[in-house]
């Protein structure tokens, strides 16, 4: 069989967890045909995908995972899904900062390739419980990959969680004294009805407090979040500003987002 290569493996990924959320589950052999790949190369995608919690193998094809509802992947396990479309909703993102801004940013992997671009705006006071980005900000610093005037970066406190984030009365208490010219918010998952949720009850605390503390809300999200409802809502899209998505997300998905939110950005 001549396979299909104008589609990455990020990219066959992404489909294969689209058609098992949408359809309740996929046969090996559908696969093969709506992709045109081989049954091996679709074999290997379930494994990566199994291995990262993202869904569950069974004889001939795979299922959602059945507790994704509270399921928390780590931040490995994410930081290898959509990465182009992760690397544009950074660029996009990093367009809304004005040097000298205080800037928020929540965990999660989007806001990590986030904090990769905002390296180079000069004079930036960062906070965030993503002990991930405050390593970005500190390497750059350190390596001379910085702006002329490096950010100040302050981490909260807290326990850490799966994504490498910081989390409970700790973080709290220090996010509550502080307010932001911008807030940056990852998901687990986002939907209409439940707007932004994760599985983890001390993480959605945490970012409630951010939200409550920042004067623009920004959600970054990639298409392969929507329709995924995690434990607890941390946030609605009618709290949100602006959400800056991929161009993976349907046209009538984000006409309907922007009936909630004020302004949709769509990278790439």
């Amino acid at each position: 069989m001549v396979e299909n290569s104008s589609l990455l493996a990020e990219q066959r990924r992404a489909l294969i967890l689209d058609e098992v959320r949408r359809r309740g589950g996929v046969r090996v052999n559908e696969l093969t045909r709506r992709l045109n790949v081989s049954d091996m190369t679709v074999r290997r995608d379930l494994d990566a995908l199994a291995r990262q919690g993202m869904l569950e193998k069974v004889h001939g094809g795979a299922v959602p995972v059945l507790d994704a509802s509270t399921h928390e992947p780590g931040f490995e396990a994410k930081s290898t899904l959509e990465l182009s479309a992760k690397e544009e909703i950074a660029e996009a993102a990093a367009g809304l900062v004005a040097p000298g801004s205080a800037v928020a940013l929540s965990g999660g992997t989007t806001t990590f390739a986030l904090a990769h671009q905002l390296v180079r705006i000069d004079g930036l006071t960062v906070v965030t419980n993503s002990v991930r980005v405050a390593d970005v900000f500190e390497h750059a610093a350190r390596t001379g990959g910085a702006a002329t005037q490096p950010a100040t970066v302050v981490l909260t406190g807290g326990v850490r969680t799966p994504s490498d984030a910081l989390v409970g009365p700790i973080a709290d208490r220090a996010i509550r004294s502080l307010h932001f010219d911008l807030l940056f918010l990852g998901c687990h998952g986002i939907s209409l009805e439940a707007g932004l949720s994760t599985p983890n009850l001390a993480e959605a605390e945490t970012n409630r407090n951010f939200v409550a503390a920042a004067r623009r809300v920004v959600a970054v999200a990639d298409h392969t979040k929507w329709g995924t409802v995690g434990l607890s809502t941390f946030a609605s899209l009618a709290e949100v500003d602006t959400l800056v998505t991929d161009s993976g997300l349907p046209p009538e998905i984000r006409s309907a987002v922007a009936e909630q939110v004020r302004e949709v950005v769509v990278a790439g």
